[in-house]
């Protein structure tokens, strides 16, 4: 693929606004949006004067005009969609987090993979400048061999049965919002996990509302990831090397600052990192990494592979399944 590469959206909620404003002012072609909803994606096109508009997602798919899907609804939908534009034959993003399960994510994979269709999880997270900057320092060894990470994520949000955040039936919950993100930094730092002890709490309808989830990662190395969604917290993270370690600023999955420190006794700041200045909220990094793999005839992207999205699924279901099994003995 040579010539650009037009987006198209699939769903036209909040987040693929914001992900359609990043695109825009970063200068790519976004060129469908669809959605159930005829008139509701009609609105979405005219206010991002989108070229093209349908009233059903197999419509988007089937558009010659779209080269590659971005999946912006609930969870519990991704499968279903992103298995519809697979077998359309056109490459997918499917927003974060990948699937509801990790039996959806393999079904997903292998369509992919049969087909010879790119696909990828919408981590942006890992693309973003600050994601650059802090790889860059550990590549040059700035805190010796990597120990630990831990990571503090919380939100005072709406969890009533009626909202998103507290339906089950739109993927409600804690994990699959916000405790993925420090369980996918986790993973992409310290590797796969290999043993899970975990915490938390459920509400009366099985939602997880808050998560303490200790991993070991090998090596000796090991995380910590504490996350909940009906309380306010720093939002602040900390890689710790054996020479050292990282403060990454609130939020510390976002375009954020961080501080290098070593390990002496007292500890010296070896680097200060600003947040990085861009547009909008910076979710434009993983699209120009999807095009970079389109552009390349890559089927996967190296910075977040499908076997490590399936492994991370797999992780969530196990840390819900225990906060389930708590509550049902209470």
């Amino acid at each position: 693929m040579t010539r650009r590469v037009r987006w198209g959206i699939l769903g036209a909620g909040n987040i693929a606004k914001t992900f359609v404003a990043d695109l825009l002012a970063q200068g790519l072609e976004v060129a469908a949006v669809g959605s159930r909803d005829a008139a509701k994606a009609a609105a979405f096109a005219a206010q991002f004067s989108i070229p093209a508009s349908h009233g059903s997602y197999e419509d988007l798919v089937a558009d010659p005009h779209v080269d590659v899907v971005y999946i912006a609804t609930p969870q519990t939908l991704h499968a279903e969609q992103a298995l519809l534009a697979i077998g359309a034959g056109k490459p997918v993003l499917v927003e974060k987090s990948f699937t509801s399960t990790a039996a959806e994510a393999e079904r997903v994979v292998a369509a992919a993979r049969a087909k010879g269709v790119f696909a990828m999880e919408a981590m942006w997270t890992r693309f973003l400048p600050t994601a650059d900057a802090i790889g860059d320092a550990l590549e040059r060894g700035a805190i010796g061999e990597l120990v630990s990470f831990t990571s503090s994520h919380f939100q005072n949000l709406d969890v009533s049965p009626r909202s998103r955040h507290g339906d089950p039936s739109l993927g409600g919950g804690v994990m699959a919002d916000l405790g993925v993100y420090g369980i996918s930094m986790a993973s992409q730092l310290l590797g796969p996990a290999t043993s899970i002890l975990v915490d938390g709490e459920a509400s009366d309808l099985g939602v997880d509302l808050a998560a303490s989830v200790l991993m070991r990662h090998g090596a000796g190395r090991s995380s910590a990831t504490l996350t909940r969604m009906d309380a306010p917290g720093s939002n602040r993270a900390a890689i710790v090397g054996t020479d050292g370690w990282i403060d990454i600023d609130a939020v510390f999955y976002a375009s954020t600052s961080f501080t290098v420190y070593d390990g002496g006794r007292p500890q010296r700041e070896l680097l200060r990192f600003d947040r990085p200045q861009h547009v909008g909220r910076g979710m434009q990094f993983q699209a120009l990494e999807v095009e970079r793999c389109l552009h390349a005839g890559e089927l996967e992207s190296p910075r977040m592979p499908l076997d490590e999205s399936v492994a991370i699924m797999a992780v969530l279901d196990e840390v819900r399944a225990s906060i389930t099994a708590q509550a049902a003995s209470l």
